[in-house]
Order: C-alpha cells, then structure tokens, then sequence
C-alpha cells in the first residue's frame, strides 16, 4: 500500500493547500521534501489569515517569505474590538501587499480599524474588496477622492460598516469597473441615497442588499428605474409586497433573484403572485427563496411546476445567514 511519500508532488501540494497557515509551515519541517513543497509560490495563491489574533512582525515575515506573485486572495483580521494597545493594519503593509504580490485580486479585511489607511494604499490591482465589521474614516469613499485609485475594482462587499453612508454609497460610482456590490446591515444608507446612487452606477450587473432598514420595496423600485441591465438581485424580503415585486416585471437581462426571509409579512408576494411575475422576466433562470418557511410546502411545487424552464431553490436560511437579522 502506498504511503504519503510515495504520491506526486502536485498530490502533495493540493493536500497541503487545505491546511491552515500555521499547520503549513509546521510541516515545512518534516523533511527537505516538504519544506521544498512549502516554499512552492503554488500553495500561497489563496491564503486565509483570519484565524489567527497575528502580530505585525509575522504578518511582515509571511509576506517576506511566503507570499509573492501567486498570491490571488487574501483573508485578513485586524483587532477592531481588542482595545487601543492591539496592532492594526497599517498603510505600509498595504503598499507592500502591492509590491510583493502583484497579482493579487481579492483582499477580504475583517475586524479591522481602517480609519488610518487610506484607500490610496490598498493594492491597485484588486478586482475584489471585501469589507467585513470594519470601521473607515468619513472620506475612505466619498467621491472627491482620487478618480485613480483601484481601476480594476469589479466588485465591492461592505458588510456591516458602520459608517458608510449615502455619501459614500454616491462615492462608489468613481470605481468605473464596478460591476458587483453587496450591501449588508448599511444602516445609515436611506432610500433616497440608494435611488440617487443607482441612478450613477446603472452599469451594475449584481446587487445585493441584506439586513438594511430599507424596505425591499423601495429597493426594487431603485432598480427597475436605474438598472435596466441587472442579472443578479438578491434582498431580504422586509416591506416586499406584490406591487413591490411587480416592478421587475419585463426585466429584460434578470437572470438570478434571491429572496431571503425570515422576516415574512402579510404583504408579502403569494406563490402565485412571485410566479406572475418571473414569467415576465425572459432570462430568468434561478429563483431562490430562502428561510420563507415554504421549503417542501405546496408553494414550492407550484412554482417548480410554473417555472420549468428555471432551477427554482426553496430551503432554509442558511445559519451563516442569520447574522444579518440578529
């Protein structure tokens, strides 16, 4: 029977790459082998870095000897809620994240106090920037910020930033590559703010809007004025009415809607009525309805039957979902 040393060395590396950081250079000595395998700019392409409470002197170290040209996506903490003496990110390590790793495409930030980085330090070549529990200073996005920065921005995730607000939202519209944007617990972002900010980025192709205070009425009647080339819409269902939904009717390029409970009203769209109107939408081919409670109920069949020409979800609110209502 063949043991670990006897597989490939691509073998290897894929096993390898399901480990985490720590757990990886550990490995690294074992023997020359795999210390030789740990080093390989392959394994580094994806590297999660949230699990760890990580000083600025290993980060440095991880760049330095790890990290370089491989590098896609990173997944970084900072200490948000560790008190004032926790080390926090800093402009210099942004700069050298642009430095170091050149392709990077994706810079996932959680937990993580931005106020003194600025934007102009992120890596120029992101095509992702997610923002997860961070706070940012009042001008991080406003749009009087230089039209240069981050060119290649395709999408942008703020979830649950505290501070952004419609000004900020209207600041996004200088990323003229953007093409995705999630918005999620934007407490401060008003339906008037959305309207005027959709109305400048009617480019987008993907919207998502959880856990907010705006209705998903006044949300949906945003896109259809603005966002006539939209494929994906996703939104919890709080102040979604029939009326409400029947503004996507005609969508000419809707491919994907997701409606997510759990916070279902008496206004909210029978089986029925959803089904009228996604068989308006002529592109339309995933329907998800997500914690409605009607997961193996007879609306699930009535619409699996009136959409066939769709692959129609019906479950139960993920529970990573939850957070946005909690």
């Amino acid at each position: 029977m063949a043991s670990l040393v006897d597989l490939p060395d691509s073998v290897l590396l894929e096993v390898f790459s399901y480990l985490p950081v720590r757990d990886r250079i550990r490995i690294s000595r074992v023997c020359r082998h795999w210390k030789r395998l740990v080093d390989d700019q392959w394994l580094w392409r994806h590297v999660d870095l949230t699990l760890y409470t990580m000083r600025p002197k290993v980060m440095w170290h991880l760049l330095r000897r790890y990290m370089a040209s491989r590098l896609h996506s990173l997944r970084l903490g900072g200490y948000l809620f560790s008190g004032s003496q926790a080390p926090q990110l800093s402009p210099a390590l942004m700069r050298a994240l642009g430095q170091k790793c050149p392709n990077l495409k994706r810079l996932c930030l959680h937990v993580a106090d931005l106020t003194v980085v600025p934007i102009t330090s992120l890596p120029c070549t992101l095509r992702t920037l997610e923002l997860h529990s961070c706070e940012i200073s009042m001008v991080w996005l406003l749009k009087e910020q230089d039209p240069t920065v981050l060119p290649l921005l395709e999408c942008i995730v703020l979830d649950r930033v505290p501070a952004f607000r419609d000004e900020h939202l209207q600041g996004l519209t200088r990323f003229r590559a953007l093409r995705s944007l999630v918005l999620g617990g934007t407490y401060r972002v008003t339906e008037t703010g959305l309207d005027a900010g959709l109305q400048e980025m009617n480019y987008l192709q993907r919207l998502e809007v959880l856990g907010c205070t705006l209705s998903a009425d006044s949300t949906l009647l945003a896109i259809s004025r603005h966002l006539r080339d939209v494929r994906k819409i996703r939104l919890t269902v709080r102040g979604l009415s029939a009326p409400g939904l029947s503004v996507l009717e005609g969508m000419p390029t809707l491919e994907s809607l997701c409606l997510l409970g759990p916070l279902v009203t008496p206004e909210m769209p029978s089986p029925a009525e959803i089904l009228s109107s996604c068989l308006t939408m002529p592109k339309l081919r995933v329907l998800e309805l997500q914690g409605l409670g009607w997961e193996g109920q007879e609306a699930e069949r009535i619409l699996c039957k009136g959409l066939p020409h769709c692959m129609v979800i019906v479950r139960a609110c993920p529970k990573e979902s939850m957070d946005w209502w909690m």
